[in-house]
This record gives structure tokens, C-alpha cells and sequence, in this order.
């Protein structure tokens, strides 16, 4: 087969083209024809045909299991699935027939049957035969009817190992059409190959383990510093039967190579021991520690002998960091902080020593920034997508996947056409089926290209499967077990396997990456409000005593808030980067200035406090408390109009600080006081207050004023007597005379008990 016709997206040749235009306008003049020949009075209004389905597709076919998978000589093949009558009428003497058609060559056919939905006699395979039908003697319209077919393995016809087409067709009457004709089909695939190849192809499947963030920047005062969740959520994906479970629990039977979150794995941690969960304006304590724990041994037993990649914590989104964050400062240096708390995350809780030497971009998809991007956080291996890297030298085979790019870095580009067949909606037992029995069919293809040219293939499916393509992606790796074509291969082998010289080592142009994808990145706002959380976190964890209870959890929400699962969530993206920020702030808050009234000084020198308030759990230190003049009459320490001193209060604590001063003149002066970082970083809000420097205060000049009319009345009372003496010593002659009463002391009232003023007053 010509290479062109063997990828995916590749039209047919112009004579195959023909051919199928020609028998589709050959078998569609009868039927034309017939309906032209009905009486005009008993005709359809013209649009009503296109109402319901019609010819081949008035049936829906749906098949539900085919087993086994890939059958033996001795085999009995067994296929079960639904019939519903999508059409207008009743469908009388029906039949279900198993097909099974020619050998297709190549995977472009395989992609090509897959298409097909109407039936094509001489295209379509043909009937096994009449022994192994099943009638049914009417389908009602709109009602629906299973059917299972079984037949010998040995009755099917099959020569040569490959891939062969299969189908089931239900043929049928109506009162229209009173004849027998195909009203329903549908296609699967039956790989053949009853004894292990020669050649066989490795195979690489990657097995994520990755979930959206669930853990918030909060924590509890308490020493355990209990965790906050913003849901439960994700014990619903840890629970039997959920996403998460059934990776596990399916992966646990497979050859596979896991590729891990860290972030998951600290999360569900975090949730084994005592956690709380978001409600409303509270939290609720969490209850589901028994499932994290019973998640965490099963995978901990699971991954002890297998191969473990790491990808950076949180799986941060490479691509929206190459093309919208990569110039906001410090954002590069938070992704290699993430790659670095990889591996210790992964090795502390599931005790193995993982690879974090992979870098994997949404969907595969790379160009040379994102490829720059992943290199700096230390990845040797980026893993990419082959309808990213599109092949240019027109081989007729698929080439192995690594692939040398430069720099010393390899692309695994893993192949398109497998790792998207598990894409779909698998909760439908039919779609499940189809996608078992494709990637069977294309693995049994791509090994057929060249048999004497073995390859190493990956397998990238879903980042974030569902419950239901865990399971089918488990089937169809089941349906490989026996190793006849295929052999398993880990990912980091893959990623040394030597390259095809021919393949494509060019990096695709930043032009040619998804505009889809592209408009579901972060935006460079994002990236922004992450660098200013960092820096008030930076600024924060200086002055603490016990900085790890804050640089962990706020770096993981860091973390977090560039992963890649805030692809197409925009808004949630946004809450949760403000909520990180906002709790930032309020814990930063509780280290604070208490606010201060005006201040009277009441000689040239005096002590001004001012009050510094802790409300943390912890203590702090290495602040500075800054108080600034706006007048040159008010110094501090005698030699300028600003002064500084160290803060150190323990949690729950405050502390006063005394600042000396010394005034040169009467007045008034605008003090401003602040607090710094030991390295000059501004701490918090300032505050303001003003003194009122006043050399001789109103308390002074009452205590002279009362003294003086002390003495005043002193001075009357002694000349009051002095005048009395005078004049009996007159009226007596010598001047002696009875002694006179003395007169009462003088009552100068009581001293005002109403205040003096407003603001504080600060004695010499």
C-alpha cells in the first residue's frame, strides 16, 4: 500500500474514489426509481423522509461485547449487542447476520471501515452463513431488541494473520419496501493472528494518575496544621467504583507505566490523616479517611516493581507557560521548584524512586518554547504527539517513537491514532467495544508494516481518564496479554530505544500549534497575580519563626494554580488563585500596627510608644519598626527625623516600642511609623498620628497658678493681722490686748476630675 493512504486523514486514491461513486449511484437507482413510482395521493410531503432514517440506517446497531477479542482456531466467537428501529414503520422478518470481509491492508483501511455507516454491497463484508443468524418476526418502530450471535472461529473464513472486518447487519421488510434489504449495520474489527509473529512491536502505555487540585492554601493553628479541602470531591474519585479506584485497581493487572501528580498523591495524604472540608462560611471536619488510606496501600503494593514517572507537582501547563508566563518574572523558577519537590513527594509516600525526567504538554502538542520550557525545569524527554510531529519523509510504516532534537533531548512522540481512541464517551457499551476492537486492529496493523523492522510505540490516552475508559483501556490491553504482535516496554526504555534515522526529529513551528488548545491557556494575568502572591509570601515567611507552616501549603497552591487541569475552566482558575491570595493577606494582617492617637509632649525630651499587635500562632522577628518626622523640631535620638527598631513578639503577643525624642521648639509634627522586612521590604499598612511638642503644658501652668494665689493669700491674710495688731495696740495704749481668734484657712475648692484633652500625654 502507498505510504499516503497508511496515516490518518489521508483521502482515498481517485480510482477507489470512482468506484465508490459508481456502485452507490448503481445500487441507488432502483430505489429512487420505486419511490418516484408512488401514487402522487399517497406520496410524503417531500421533507418527510428526511425525518427518520432511511435505507441501511433505519436500524441502529450497537455491539456490546465481542468475545473474545482476539480469537484462536478453537475458539467460539460470541457477539451480543442492541437493535432499535429508528425508522417509521414496522420492520417484519428480520434478520441479524454476522459479516466477516476481506483482509484490510494497512491502518489507512482500518481508519477508512471505521468511517463507513451506510451499507455498501461488494464493499461490506458478507454474510457467515444462514446457520448462524437470528430472526426476530417483527421490530416495532422506536422499540429496541438485543440479539446475541455465536459461531465457530473455524466457520468464519479467516486465511492470513491480520486484521479482518467485521459486521452485524439486520435485514428486513417494510410496508414501503416489501422486499428484503440491509435497514442496519455495524463495523468492528477481528484481528487474526492464532500464533505469536516473528516481529512483534513494543508497546509503551502510559497509566495517568492525575486529578484537579483539591486542597486549599489553608490550615489549621493546630500542630498537625490540619489541611482545608474546598470539597470532597475527590474521595469520591478514591471510593470502589470511582475514577481513581479504578485506575488503580485495573492498572494493577497491566503492563503499564504509571505517570504520577505528586500533588495527587500529597492530597490524598493530606486526606488519610485529620482534614477538614469547606461549607459555606465554615468548615465541616472530613470523614473519608479510610478510603485515602485504603487508595494509598493498594498503590503503594501496585507500584513496587513497576516503573514510576513523576511528572512536576501539580502538572503544571507547559504550554501556557512557554506562551503567556514564561516573561513574567519568577515564573520559570516556580516550575523548577516544582520539578524539584517531585521526586521527594513521590518517593516519601509511595517509597519508590521515580523518573522525573518527562515532561508531558496537553495533548502531546509541542513547538520549540514549550520544548524550551520543559528543558529548563530539567526534562530530558518531552512527550509529544504524532499529529504534532507529522511525518515529512513519506515512510509507509510508523516509526518508533523516539526521536533526538536537539540539546540533548529526545521527543517520545506517541502515536495519535491509539492514544485517542479512548477520547470518547465509553460509558456506551457499543463506543467501548468499537474502541477495544480498533486498537487492536491498529496495533495488529502497524506491527504488519514492516514485520523485519521492529519499532517501539507509545500510547498516551486521556490525561485525566474517566471510570469507564479505565475499563476500556484496560480491555484492550487485556486483549494484547498473549504477546502474539505486541510485547510491553516502559517508558523510560522507550525513551532510549534508538531512533529511525528517517522519522521526524523537527520541532513543529510556534504557527502550528492548536488554536483550540491555545485559546484554553492560562492568560498572562494569571501568571501576574501568581507573582505577587509569591512575593507577599516571600515577604511573609522572612519575619516567621517557624516559616515551613507557610512556605509548604501556600507553594503548593502556587503550584496549583498553573496546572494544567484549569484548561477550559477559567473562572475556577480565577477563584482559586484569589483565594490563595486573599488568605495570604489576611494571615499577613494579623502581624499589625495598633493605631495610635495624637500625642502631647511635655518637655524638650520624652519617650513616644508605639504598639505592635501579633495575632499569629507563631512568633515573628526580623522586623524593623520605622517612625518618620515630617518637622525638623522633632528628632529621634537626638540626630534626625527618622528612627528604627527591632520587632520580636511572640504569638499572641504585642509588644511596645519606645522610641526617644527631643524637641528644639513648641508645635506640631506629622509622625508616620512603619514596619520593614530586614531587607527593606514594606510590611503591612503605615500608620499615622501627630505629636504636639509644648515646652511648658496647661498642668504645668495651673500648678504655678495655684501656687502664686496660694502666696497672694498668704500676703492678704498676714497684712489683715499685722493691721488688726495695730490697732488694739493703739486702742490699748501699750499696745497689748486680748488674743484674737484666727481666721479660717482659705478653701481654694477641689481639683476638676474632667479630663484635659484629648490624645495621650507624655511626661518628661
Amino acid at each position: 500500500m502507498a505510504e499516503a493512504a497508511d496515516f490518518r486523514g489521508t483521502r482515498p486514491s481517485p480510482a477507489r474514489r470512482w468506484l465508490r461513486r459508481t456502485a452507490s449511484a448503481v445500487l441507488g437507482a432502483p430505489l429512487l426509481a420505486g419511490l418516484l413510482a408512488v401514487p402522487a395521493a399517497g406520496a410524503a410531503p417531500a421533507a418527510e423522509p428526511a425525518k427518520a432514517p432511511t435505507g441501511s440506517r433505519t436500524v441502529d446497531v450497537s455491539l456490546d461485547t465481542l468475545s473474545p477479542s482476539v480469537p484462536t482456531e478453537d475458539d467460539t466467537l460470541t457477539v451480543s449487542g442492541t437493535l432499535t428501529n429508528k425508522g417509521k414503520e414496522t420492520i417484519s422478518s428480520a434478520e441479524v447476520d454476522l459479516r466477516v470481509g476481506p483482509r484490510l491492508s494497512g491502518r489507512g483501511e482500518v481508519d477508512d471501515s471505521a468511517k463507513r455507516s451506510g451499507y455498501l454491497p461488494g464493499a461490506d463484508p458478507v454474510t457467515v452463513g444462514d446457520k448462524y443468524t437470528v430472526k426476530f418476526p417483527k421490530l416495532a418502530k422506536g422499540i429496541s431488541q438485543d440479539f446475541t450471535l455465536t459461531v465457530p472461529v473455524d466457520k468464519l473464513g479467516l486465511d492470513d494473520p491480520g486484521v479482518y472486518q467485521l459486521g452485524v447487519s439486520v435485514s428486513g421488510r417494510t410496508t414501503t419496501a416489501p422486499y428484503e434489504q440491509v435497514l442496519g449495520i455495524e463495523r468492528s474489527f477481528l484481528p487474526w493472528q492464532p500464533e505469536a509473529s516473528d516481529s512483534r512491536t513494543k508497546l509503551t502505555f502510559l497509566w495517568p494518575l492525575i486529578a484537579s487540585p483539591h486542597v486549599t492554601a489553608e490550615t489549621r493553628s493546630d500542630e498537625q496544621q490540619t489541611p482545608v479541602f474546598a470539597n470532597d470531591d475527590l474521595a469520591k474519585e478514591l471510593a470502589p467504583g470511582g475514577r481513581l479506584e479504578q485506575m488503580v485497581s485495573l492498572g494493577s493487572r497491566l503492563p503499564v507505566t504509571w505517570v504520577v501528580d505528586p500533588d495527587l498523591l500529597a492530597s490524598v495524604a493530606a486526606m488519610a490523616g485529620k482534614y477538614e472540608v469547606e461549607s459555606g462560611d465554615t468548615t465541616v471536619p472530613g470523614k473519608n479517611q479510610n478510603v485515602a488510606r485504603q487508595w494509598l496501600t493498594a498503590l503503594e503494593k501496585v507500584v513496587e516493581d513497576g516503573k514510576v514517572v513523576a511528572l512536576p507537582f501539580a502538572d503544571p501547563d507547559l504550554a501556557s507557560i512557554a506562551h503567556r508566563g514564561k516573561n513574567v518574572s519568577g515564573t520559570l523558577s516556580r516550575l523548577q521548584n516544582a520539578s524539584a519537590v517531585a521526586a521527594t513527594t513521590v518517593e516519601t509516600i509511595l517509597h519508590v524512586k521515580p523518573s522525573t525526567d518527562f515532561a508531558w504538554p496537553v495533548n502531546g502538542a509541542v513547538d520549540s518554547s514549550i520544548v524550551d520550557v520543559a528543558t529548563s525545569a530539567g526534562a530530558h524527554n518531552v512527550i509529544a504527539r504524532s499529529d504534532s510531529f507529522r511525518e515529512t519523509a513519506g515512510l509507509p510504516y510508523t516509526p518508533t517513537s523516539a526521536r533526538p532534537i536537539g540539546g540533548g533531548t529526545t521527543a517520545v512522540v506517541a502515536d495519535a491514532r491509539l492514544s485517542t481512541l479512548f477520547d470518547g464517551d465509553m460509558s456506551r457499551a457499543g463506543a467501548a467495544t468499537l474502541a477495544v476492537q480498533r486498537f487492536l486492529a491498529q496495533t495488529l496493523a502497524l506491527t504488519e508494516q514492516a514485520p523485519d523492522n521492529e519499532r517501539s510505540i507509545v500510547v498516551a490516552p486521556p490525561r485525566m481518564p474517566t471510570a469507564a475508559q479505565a475499563q476500556t483501556m484496560a480491555r484492550a490491553l487485556e486483549g494484547l496479554s498473549g504477546n502474539r504482535w505486541t510485547q510491553p516496554l516502559d517508558l523510560v526504555s522507550a525513551a532510549e530505544v534508538k531512533p529511525d534515522p528517517k522519522a521526524t526529529a523537527k520541532v513543529p513551528r510556534a504557527a502550528a500549534y492548536p488554536k483550540k488548545l491555545r485559546a484554553q491557556e492560562l492568560p498572562t494575568q494569571a501568571f501576574q497575580d501568581i507573582r505577587t502572591t509569591q512575593s507577599s509570601l516571600d515577604s511573609f515567611e522572612t519575619i516567621l519563626t517557624q516559616p515551613e507552616r507557610v512556605v509548604t501549603p501556600f507553594g503548593n497552591a502556587v503550584n496549583r494554580s498553573m496546572s494544567t487541569s484549569w484548561r477550559g475552566q477559567a473562572l475556577e482558575a480565577q477563584q482559586y488563585r484569589d483565594a490563595v491570595r486573599d488568605y495570604l493577606q489576611s494571615l499577613t494582617s494579623e502581624v499589625q500596627l495598633i493605631k495610635k492617637s495624637d500625642v502631647t509632649l511635655s518637655g524638650r525630651s520624652a519617650t513616644i510608644p508605639v504598639t505592635v499587635q501579633n495575632k499569629l500562632v507563631q512568633g515573628v522577628d526580623r522586623l524593623v519598626l520605622k517612625l518618620t518626622s515630617d518637622n525638623i523640631r522633632l528628632k529621634f535620638n537626638d540626630d534626625g527625623s527618622m528612627a528604627e527598631l527591632p520587632v520580636s513578639i511572640a504569638g499572641g503577643h504585642s509588644q511596645s516600642v519606645k522610641f526617644d525624642t527631643a524637641t528644639s521648639a513648641n508645635g506640631r509634627a506629622q509622625v508616620t511609623a512603619r514596619l520593614y522586612t530586614e531587607d527593606g521590604t514594606q510590611y503591612g499598612e503605615e500608620m499615622t498620628f501627630t505629636v504636639k511638642v509644648s515646652e511648658v503644658t496647661p498642668t504645668v501652668l495651673l500648678v504655678i497658678a495655684g501656687g502664686l494665689l496660694l502666696l497672694v493669700l498668704a500676703g492678704i491674710r498676714m497684712y489683715s493681722h499685722r493691721k488688726r495688731a495695730v490697732a488694739s495696740d493703739t486702742a490699748n495704749g501699750d499696745g497689748d490686748g486680748p488674743e484674737q481668734p484666727s481666721d479660717p484657712t482659705p478653701d481654694t475648692g477641689p481639683e476638676s476630675g474632667a479630663p484635659s484633652g484629648t490624645g495621650e500625654k507624655v511626661d518628661r
